[in-house]
């Protein structure tokens, strides 16, 4: 991942994400840390008009945000300009009903970036990423069942890294 491929932007009680290229777990971790800034009331759009794919590690972190806003009464997460693709992914996974996807027009934010951009942490380690891996996939399956066919063993090898990853400490 390129550094400009993902940019967070700090805007008045929320953010405005912009992705490009091909989402993927290296994405997820930077996602993952600002999940855990979240706080009650924030809002998240995520521009999604040059985005080209979306591996189940990204959508499990998008997820993860999703169900943590709403667990929190703040409002939907927006994808801005996804594509019928990136839509058809996140439907096939039964987590699409967690966002509003909406044109750029509609969102009300996209374009106005005046805010400040984060810097994303270059230190993640690959227990970091592994962690990731599993806490993205264990939130897909949370959030429709009929995922863990697809994830279990997903899931069981990332464990399995998290734990050597571990060991080796």
């Amino acid at each position: 991942m390129k550094a400009e491929d993902l940019k967070i932007t700090v805007m008045d009680k929320g953010y405005l994400i912009e992705v490009s290229g091909r989402a993927n777990f290296d994405y997820a971790v930077p996602l993952r840390e600002l999940a855990e800034k979240l706080v009650p009331g924030n809002w998240i759009q995520f521009d999604m008009e040059y985005c080209e794919s979306m591996d189940s590690t990204f959508m499990g972190v998008l997820t993860m945000l999703a169900l943590k806003l709403r667990k929190s009464g703040s409002p939907q997460i927006m994808l801005i300009n996804a594509s019928a693709q990136l839509n058809k992914l996140l439907r096939d996974l039964g987590v699409a009903k967690l966002f509003k996807f909406v044109s750029g027009e509609e969102s009300g934010v996209a374009g106005k970036t005046s805010g400040s951009v984060v810097e994303l942490s270059s230190g993640k380690t690959l227990l970091d990423t592994a962690q990731t891996v599993v806490d993205a996939h264990k939130t897909l399956v949370e959030a429709d069942s009929s995922n863990a066919d697809k994830f279990n063993q997903v899931i069981e090898f990332a464990e399995q890294d998290v734990q050597r990853l571990k060991d080796n400490k």
